[in-house]
């Protein structure tokens, strides 16, 4: 909820992302005075207590990662029986958003980008720290190009729980390493074949391997060799095409041994010295079987031994036909094989459908009052939470049910509880037209009914500067009459003024003119009296700040301003003449 606070610390301004996995939020930290992003874990996660074990341990290994490409984690804990990790807010999207709006990335942007992300993963591969799940929801981008890899802490103690949710499953299958599409464990190179895959698809701007289901895919990592890009991009340099195929290799030893080795090749795959590059052909075989290993498998029974000139001959010379009956047990053990995968990864994908089917459905109790919505929830079978939790809401009456946790249509077993959540009402506050008025004083007025007001300047042309005045509202990104809730921002645009320094001799400017100039241009100002007879006195003579420059808000600005002599003395002596000028 909106002001509720996690561990009498994180204060919840607003939700900004719902997943499988967890729900985040936006929040204040009161200690720290700066805003995070806290993930808190849901459903069946947050009652495995193996897992929740293996995700605190791991999420605070993951603590110990200092780099500008990894989203830093703060803090790991537990409040109520909610456990969540609290990590660095940071106000970008992720790359599967920027495929979907640019379908395709230049060769230039992925370079930079894959440069980025190895960097951040070098440091986590130095500590043996595996991410396990790089994929583009997990890679956020921010305005100004900054790559930032997240969600370190949970990939890896989803890995190491072995978790099986359908959604988890279907979301990072594309990316998924031969060798744990086949249930071997992970290691340094199973995140530099996900690298690759992503690479692939930024530069395409899809992926190399579809198919209808999870066990598809897989199936298509363990056997099909990844497609030509150059098929796609013809004019994509070979150096580019190499570094793909040798981070999505089968065999982890024709892959880089870890990021680090990857961002190197990176740092030269477009310098001309490369341009003519050979396509790269692998040291070790890609698939299972090779003809040396054949030749090892065949074994020479003792009452095949031959006998040449009455010494025993331990190995027999083997012809086409040996290779072609061992080829043939081969195909049929590479068969059974293939078949177990593809049961065991099925079993996996029906499991949640044949454990649904056991379970009762939550009935959908909007809009009922609470003793209503309890009744029905009862006779349905379940328990409801005695704790109640308020919300506003525009669309659902003042006291009347919202919504429940779990969800409207859920399947839980019977006695789960159930909790409701209850309409305060609509507490939206509702935006008025602010144009031309000050946007100091409005953004005050907004802050204090819990909105984030932004100030943000805006250029204008040169030539219509004299229409605008400085801090005054010349339009806002929320239109008069919306509506917004608490914790929502709202920007009031301001013009940035190209304002310059007059010419304070040439239009005659006195010491009280320059000190209301300074005053409303936000400048500090020093003054310097300095006794002379050739300028009216307290008239301002001398500037620091040449006429023609341009007035930036809190600069320094000194002038000399006349000040008649002293006639009583013989000497005229000023120990500061302002001689000085910055």
């Amino acid at each position: 909820m909106k002001g509720q606070k996690i561990s009498d610390r994180y204060q919840i301004i607003k939700s900004i992302g719902e997943g499988g996995m967890a729900n985040v939020y936006l929040a204040y930290d009161t200690i720290l005075d700066r805003n995070v992003a806290v993930k808190v874990l849901r459903g069946d996660l947050a009652n495995d207590e193996k897992f929740v074990r293996r995700f605190q341990r791991e999420a605070l290994s993951a603590s110990s990662l200092s780099n500008p490409n990894i989203v830093e984690v703060y803090d790991v804990g537990e409040d109520n029986g909610e456990y969540y990790i609290v990590m660095e807010y940071v106000e970008g999207k992720h790359l599967k958003s920027l495929i979907k709006k640019r379908n395709k990335l230049t060769t230039a942007e992925v370079i930079d980008i894959v440069l980025q992300i190895t960097n951040g993963l070098s440091v986590a591969h130095d500590s043996y720290i595996i991410h396990r799940d790089i994929k583009p929801q997990n890679i956020l981008i921010l305005e100004n190009g900054l790559i930032k890899i997240t969600d370190f802490g949970i990939a890896v103690a989803m890995n190491a729980t072995q978790l099986t949710q359908t959604n988890s499953v279907m979301g990072s299958v594309h990316y998924l390493p031969p060798e744990q599409a086949s249930g071997k464990g992970a290691t340094l190179q199973s995140d530099i074949y996900s690298i690759g895959i992503l690479m692939y698809e930024l530069l395409t701007g899809k992926l190399p391997f579809r198919g209808d289901n999870a066990v598809e895919i897989a199936l298509k990592h363990l056997k099909e060799p990844i497609p030509s890009i150059r098929d796609e991009l013809p004019d994509l340099p070979q150096s580019v095409e190499n570094i793909i195929l040798r981070a999505t290799a089968k065999n982890p030893k024709n892959r880089y041994a870890d990021a680090r080795e990857m961002n190197e090749d990176l740092k030269t795959c477009l310098d001309e010295s490369r341009a003519n590059e050979l396509k790269i052909s692998f040291k070790y075989p890609e698939n299972d079987y090779d003809d040396t290993k054949i030749l090892k498998a065949v074994k020479v029974a003792d009452k095949e031994k031959n006998k040449k000139d009455g010494e025993e001959v331990i190995a027999k010379k083997i012809t086409k036909n040996d290779l072609g009956s061992q080829n043939k047990i081969l195909i049929v053990l590479g068969s059974i094989f293939v078949s177990l995968v593809v049961i065991i990864t099925t079993i996996f994908v029906l499991i949640p459908y044949i454990t649904k089917n056991k379970q009762d459905e939550i009935p959908d109790v909007t809009g009922m009052s609470v003793t209503s919505a309890i009744k029905t929830l009862q006779d349905a079978g379940f328990a409801v939470s005695d704790e109640q939790i308020e919300e506003p809401s525009d669309s659902v009456e003042e006291g009347r049910v919202t919504k429940t946790s779990p969800a409207a249509g859920s399947r839980r077993k019977e006695g789960f509880e159930v909790k409701l959540y209850v309409s305060v009402g609509d507490t939206k506050i509702t935006i008025e037209d602010y144009t031309n008025k000050n946007c100091i004083e409005i953004k005050s007025k907004l802050d204090t009914l819990g909105l984030y007001a932004v100030c943000e300047p805006e250029k204008i042309e040169q030539e219509d500067s004299d229409l605008y005045k400085e801090n005054l509202i010349i339009h806002q990104s929320v239109k008069p009459g919306e509506k917004l809730s608490a914790g929502d921002y709202i920007y009031l645009y301001i013009p940035e003024l190209d304002t310059k320094y007059p010419n304070f001799l040439e239009e005659a400017y006195t010491r009280e003119d320059v000190e209301a100039y300074a005053e409303e241009m936000g400048l500090i100002l020093r003054v310097q009296e300095v006794e002379t007879e050739d300028y009216p006195e307290g008239s301002v003579f001398e500037q620091s700040r040449k006429p023609g420059d341009p007035v930036i808000s809190g600069a320094r600005l000194i002038v000399k301003v006349a000040k008649a002599p002293n006639n009583d003395n013989d000497e005229n002596v000023n120990p500061d003449d302002g001689s000085n000028l910055e």
